[in-house]
């Protein structure tokens, strides 16, 4: 039976007040998706609003470009996707086997207090399915909750963009939060390693991983986690 993976992407396209655009991150969204559909995974694409998904345009520049991201620019069909988002708010977890969020810096904005993704990750938890997130979209997890109350990621191994990798953007001063001090804040058990190197962690249905270089780790893990 054929699997069926939901991947959420922001909706969110302005940095902050600097008047610059954001989005997610092209990399995080292309290497995760064509690992999925490679592996014959069904895959369906959410956003907020729904329609159009805004790309980061920093992450079109040519150094960040990978074979994933030139297959996507030569895919004519997941560009059409990602021009017609599903809207979050009409989605369900029952539909689904598991969710991937990508990152960038849009998902700070719109996916940290989002209460129709904390509802869609906590019915995917609770129905024993696995969440995975990468780079700054690990603020989807931020304000989900257990049954008891207390913060899902309380606990729990995680990870995402660092302090360091947010200085080194140059960002700092931008962004509304820095999202591995509030994963810590959350009672994460948080963990990096150095700026830039892959990094993926598991802790149960949670996968997360810190950067860009991370995001073919995660949707590897996520795809085993699916098969085992």
């Amino acid at each position: 039976m054929t699997k069926h993976i939901l991947m959420v992407l922001t909706s969110h396209d302005e940095l902050g007040d600097t008047g610059k655009k954001t989005g997610f991150w092209i990399e995080e969204f292309a290497a995760p998706y064509y690992a999925f559909i490679d592996a014959g995974v069904a895959v369906t694409l959410a956003t907020p609003k729904g329609g159009q998904a805004p790309i980061d345009p920093t992450s079109t520049l040519e150094d960040f470009q990978t074979s994933a991201t030139e297959r996507y620019y030569a895919d004519a069909e997941s560009q059409a996707k990602i021009a017609t988002t599903v809207k979050l708010s009409s989605l369900n977890e029952s539909e689904f086997d598991a969710v991937f969020y990508p990152g960038g810096h849009g998902p700070l904005w719109d996916l940290t207090d989002n209460q129709d993704s904390i509802t869609l990750i906590e019915n995917f938890l609770r129905a024993g399915k696995a969440v995975a997130t990468v780079c700054h979209a690990s603020a989807a997890l931020l304000n989900v909750k257990q049954a008891s109350g207390e913060f899902a990621i309380k606990g729990k191994a995680v990870s995402g963009f660092t302090n360091g990798e947010e200085e080194a953007v140059q960002l700092t001063n931008v962004v509304p939060f820095l999202l591995e001090d509030e994963l810590i804040k959350r009672g994460g058990e948080y963990q990096k390693a150095q700026d830039w190197h892959a990094f993926v962690v598991q802790d149960g249905l949670i996968i997360t991983g810190q950067n860009p270089a991370s995001s073919a780790l995660v949707a590897e893990k996520l795809l085993t986690h699916l098969s085992a």
